[in-house]
């Protein structure tokens, strides 16, 4: 089965520094190697720390980019040579679809400097913005999507969250969340950064879409359209183009198409992302679904939408600001918007190296690190790299959910853990990296007591041995009505009961796999009564916390750390040990895979707090279009969901906060 433990299991603390920069005068520089090295010209850049780091050459230039899927904080120590100014792409969250023949969810807005513009018809590239060293610092807030929604209520999606880069030497930049998609009773697309398409509303009607926000950073929603036999939903607008409209007789509106960037990984592995969500349509089936046939993964949105026939809306893409896609007929569900992403660049340096090419690279310690926080492909462009580390993380189950019940929910099992310290990685080989998403609820499953979704497996693909290595997603956590959580990577949380009891924990399954050492832990036991409370979801590193008696509840299971080999100052991945209120066992930061903590029960509103490793706290009477950032498992960590509880027996669409997505890192000697 693997390692499994209730101890953090993580390798200890060993911040050696080391940069890129440093590399290049070491080996690059006068007399620091071979006289047949190219020298480094005397470019230098910002010393500056937060988020994702990637390295990358860009014609004969060096450029280091800061990589934000998550809130936090782009600091400067000290400025470069180069003038003190950086680059920067921002995008907010996208919309959720609309239900009950709903309409796409808008893209999230897009602004940035780079040669592609802002989102929406006629923008120009935006100003550089001016930093300073102090050191100065520069918060970075990344707006979640806009959550989806069953059929029974008819709402407009949810808008997504906006995204912001603010600092003291400059005005606050701030991209405008996707506007929501519209209802058959509420048939008009909700303004965003980019507007939502509208809903089916009518056999003869035509409804607009939604407007675009200003200032221009995305084009405008589709509109709906019908006909005496039929009508048909307009697709989400995108930073590319406007939503399509729905066509009476044919097929629903794709979502609009979303924008190009390289400045995240350079001009070899481009980013398209803020797509609009595609519309749904009635009668309906998978032919009549707006879809876009061009681009299956429509642009960083919704592929599709839902229809009577076809059923849900699809999700948009975390990371990307992408629309969620329309939900079919009552009760079919619409797609949840995807996650924003900032990303910071400046010049650093006019030559690079790697063996290799594939999502964010940087250098630390003398090694060079590969991050994907995506799904991508890593390759070896010559001879074997003979001695890698690999460590690859599954997304986080969803924590459980109820609506007028008298017990608490179970949080989210981390996703598996699997860590490989010294793999060959075969020559002049392509390695497929499928990085999973957070699970969410079963929005379709009965109103009082939910079941959080698993989170989806992450695979490094390799075709010779020791093979493919599969970090297993993390079990969802169970609503109250004393049902056990599910198995996966780590166990989802067991469900407050009274009759029958508590729930039982999930099993956490993450074994060996492809030669490494496996990760992952039980859930907790539901808590029976007085209390009624929900457990807490297995980490990688420690099993979740019972339902306790009043007045607590059960936290979430502790990740692990990952090896001080990826640990680089300057780079901001991980949890930093204390998001979703946890606390870590070690300081130090870098931990994944924490189990996501329980919700509170009306005998006891107490919630269990998020193990360590990115998992998500529970929620007591939340409302179903307001779950708290702190819930839902932080983006890239794989930690759980917090187990979610509501008082209103009506509002029962949303349910418990996601699972956190996956990540993959690869590092080798430099």
């Amino acid at each position: 089965m693997g390692a499994r433990s209730s101890q953090s299991r993580g390798p200890g603390l060993n911040e050696t520094d080391g940069h890129l920069l440093e590399y290049f005068r070491n080996n690059f520089g006068a007399g620091g190697g071979a006289d047949s090295r190219p020298s480094v010209s005397p470019v230098v850049g910002h010393t500056a720390t937060g988020g994702v780091i990637s390295d990358y050459t860009d014609g004969t230039d060096v450029y280091r980019a800061h990589i934000f899927t998550s809130s936090g904080t782009f600091a400067v120590t000290a400025l470069g040579n180069q003038g003190n100014t950086v680059e920067y792409l921002l995008v907010a969250g996208g919309g959720g679809g609309g239900t009950n023949q709903g309409g796409g969810g808008g893209a999230g807005g897009y602004r940035t400097t780079m040669p592609e513009a802002p989102g929406g018809p006629g923008t120009s590239a935006e100003s550089a913005l001016t930093v300073s060293a102090g050191p100065t610092s520069y918060p970075v807030i990344i707006g979640a999507g806009g959550a989806g929604k069953d059929g029974s209520t008819g709402l407009q999606g949810v808008d997504g969250t906006d995204s912001t880069f603010d600092g003291p030497t400059f005005t606050a930049v701030t991209s405008t969340g996707g506007g929501g998609g519209g209802s058959y009773g509420s048939p008009t697309g909700r303004t965003g950064g980019s507007g939502g398409g509208s809903g089916a509303s009518g056999p003869t009607s035509s409804t607009p879409g939604g407007a675009a926000a200003s200032p221009t950073q995305g084009y405008v929603g589709g509109a709906a359209a019908g006909s005496s036999s039929n009508h048909r939903a307009g697709g989400g607008g995108g930073a590319g183009a406007a939503g399509v409209n729905g066509v009476p007789g044919a097929a629903s509106g794709p979502g609009g198409v979303g924008k190009t960037s390289t400045i995240a990984y350079g001009p070899t592995n481009t980013q398209t992302i803020a797509g609009g969500g595609g519309g749904s349509s009635e009668p309906g089936s998978d032919a009549t679904r707006g879809n876009h046939p061009s681009n299956p993964n429509g642009a960083g949105g919704a592929p599709f939408g839902g229809g009577l026939g076809g059923g849900d809306g699809a999700e948009g893409l975390f990371s990307s600001g992408g629309g969620g896609g329309g939900g079919g007929a009552n009760p079919k569900v619409s797609g949840q918007g995807g996650s924003g992403i900032a990303v910071i660049r400046y010049k650093i340096a006019t030559v690079a190296t790697q063996k290799a090419t594939g999502g964010a690279i940087s250098f630390y310690g003398g090694r060079t690190i590969h991050t994907f926080t995506s799904s991508g492909a890593f390759a070896v462009q010559g001879a074997e790299i003979p001695s890698a580390e690999v460590f690859v993380v599954a997304a986080g189950g969803g924590g459980g959910g109820y609506a007028a019940g008298d017990g608490g929910s179970g949080g989210g099992g981390a996703g598996g853990i699997v860590y490989h310290a010294g793999r060959p990685l075969a020559a002049s080989t392509t390695f497929p990296v499928a990085v999973g998403a957070g699970g969410k609820n079963a929005a379709k499953n009965t109103p009082h007591a939910k079941l959080g979704l698993n989170g989806g497996n992450t695979v490094f693909t390799d075709p010779s041995s020791p093979g493919t290595i599969t970090a297993v997603g993390g079990g969802g956590g169970r609503g109250q009505d004393g049902s056990a959580g599910s198995a996966g990577g780590s166990g989802g949380g067991g469900g407050g009961g009274g009759s029958p009891p508590g729930g039982a924990g999930g099993p956490g399954t993450q074994g060996n796999s492809g030669g490494g050492t496996g990760y992952g832990s039980d859930g907790g036991t539901g808590q029976t009564g007085p209390s009624y409370d929900g457990a807490g979801g297995g980490g990688a590193g420690g099993v979740g916390a019972p339902g306790t008696a009043q007045p607590g509840n059960g936290p979430g299971g502790a990740g692990i750390q990952i090896p001080p080999s990826f640990r680089n100052p300057a780079s901001s991945i991980g949890d930093p040990g204390t998001y979703g209120g946890g606390t870590a066992p070690t300081p130090g930061g870098f931990w994944f895979g924490g189990g996501g903590g329980s919700s509170g029960s009306p005998y006891d509103n107490a919630v269990g707090t998020g193990g360590a490793g990115g998992a998500g706290s529970g929620i007591w009477k939340g409302s179903d279009r307001d779950i708290p950032t702190a819930a839902i498992g932080k983006v890239n960590t794989g930690g759980g969901g917090g187990g979610y509880a509501i008082g209103n027996p009506y509002i029962i669409n949303s349910g418990n906060a996601n699972g956190g997505s996956g990540i993959v890192l690869i590092a080798y000697p430099t």
